[in-house]
């Protein structure tokens, strides 16, 4: 027998919210694909759709950016693939936007 759960108007509002987040970081993906956005821009900017995204997942929406190409420039910045942008450091951002800038 299936129950039934009533959602409550704060978890209403929280899916609401993850939703609108997954939304808006969709676009951001899409447009750093389509070349319209940067990844540089988007780690130097960091916008509050784009604070919890880990820095892999920005950089492989780029393209020609799988795996690899990730790792070995995170190896050389000494950055987590999963670590969140807003968790990157001054120096770890300057590296980053330094390196994807050449």
């Amino acid at each position: 027998m299936a129950t039934m759960t009533v959602a409550t108007p704060q978890a209403l509002r929280a899916l609401e919210q993850a939703n609108h987040v997954r939304s808006e970081r969709a676009q951001l993906k899409r447009e750093i694909a389509a070349g319209r956005l940067t990844a540089a821009a988007v780690i130097e900017r960091c916008p509050d759709e784009a604070a919890g995204m880990t820095i892999g997942e920005l950089l492989r929406s780029q393209p020609q950016w799988g795996p690899t190409r990730c790792a070995r420039l995170l190896l050389a910045a000494d950055v987590s693939e999963a670590r969140p942008l807003r968790a990157l450091t001054g120096r770890q951002r300057g590296v980053l936007v330094a390196r994807l800038s050449l």
